[in-house]
């Protein structure tokens, strides 16, 4: 399995993102989004079932942030975004359910997101 992320940038505070993850290899695994800022751990953003049909997300960001998936790819899309979102992103895989702890065991090289 491989993961390979993209769509991050810089933006403003307020402004909109929508990071994909495209994967490669088994595609019905559980996935995630993780984020790290320098000097700070891992931590998990949100997370979604094979189907789609179950959704976890971080406190920081429910209500400003969406996962989604579809046969080929996981999305997040972030608005109003905040300058503490800055951060890289991760995508993350696994056959097990993990929701928003970090035991997958598949990841994305990840995407860097700047608020300003």
């Amino acid at each position: 399995v491989q993961l390979v992320e993209s769509g991050g940038g810089s933006v403003q505070a307020g402004g909109s993102l929508k990071l994909s993850c495209v994967v490669s290899g088994y595609k019905s695994y559980y996935m995630a989004w993780f984020r790290q800022a320098p000097g700070n751990e891992r931590e998990a953003v949100a997370a979604i079932s094979p189907s789609g049909a179950s959704t976890y997300y971080a406190d920081s960001v429910k209500g400003r942030f969406t996962i989604s998936r579809d046969s080929k790819k996981m999305y997040l899309q972030m608005d109003s975004l905040k300058p503490e979102d800055t951060a890289t992103y991760f995508c993350a895989s696994d056959p097990q359910w993990w929701h928003l702890m970090a035991n997958y065991n598949y990841w994305g090289q990840g995407t860097q997101v700047t608020v300003s």
